[in-house]
Parts: structure tokens; sequence; C-alpha cells
């Protein structure tokens, strides 16, 4: 059980540990709120008409989404802008303070 959780949970063992601190963090704050977002609207559409089919249709959507993105994190693939080299050599804006 508890290697099933840090497959998901735990940013130092699931695919994300290849994305640098601080990006990997961000990532997982987006997921951690999409995760909520969702849960609270499952809870919300329990009143709603249709309630169970709102439910089944946003947690397939959250796995869809976390699935592409520990995808994209496993394979190295990441596309920011910081990635992509310019081409006259000079550094992008938020490397020129150091970083």
């Amino acid at each position: 059980m508890l290697s099933l959780y840090r497959a998901v949970m735990d940013s130092e063992y699931n695919p994300l540990r290849r994305l640098p601190p601080a990006q990997r963090f961000q990532t997982m704050m987006f997921l951690s709120m999409m995760w909520t977002a969702i849960f609270c609207a499952m809870a919300g559409a329990w009143f709603w008409y249709g309630e169970l089919v709102v439910a089944h249709l946003l947690a397939a959507l959250g796995f869809v989404v976390t699935g592409v993105t520990f995808r994209r994190a496993s394979s190295g693939e990441t596309r920011t802008y910081r990635d992509q080299p310019r081409s006259d050599g000079t550094a992008r804006y938020d490397d020129v303070w150091g970083g």
C-alpha cells in the first residue's frame, strides 16, 4: 500500500522526480488543486440530475490529466520556453538574475 501511495503522492518516487524542484512543486500543486476541485464538484453534483455521470466524467478527466502529466514527466519531455535554445545565444529573461 505504501508503494502505491508513493507512486502518486510522493514527488521523490513518482515520474515527476525528473523535473526541477520548482517545476515539480508547481505541477504537484496544480494536480492537488485539480483533484480538490474534482472531488468538491463530485460532492456538489450529488444534488444535480445525472450526478453519477458528472462524477464519473470528472474522475475520468482527472485520471487522464494525471496520467498525461506523469507520462510526459517520466519520458523526460519538457516543453517550457527555458528548454528551447534561442538562436542568438542570449539568456532567457529569468536567467539574467542568476537562475
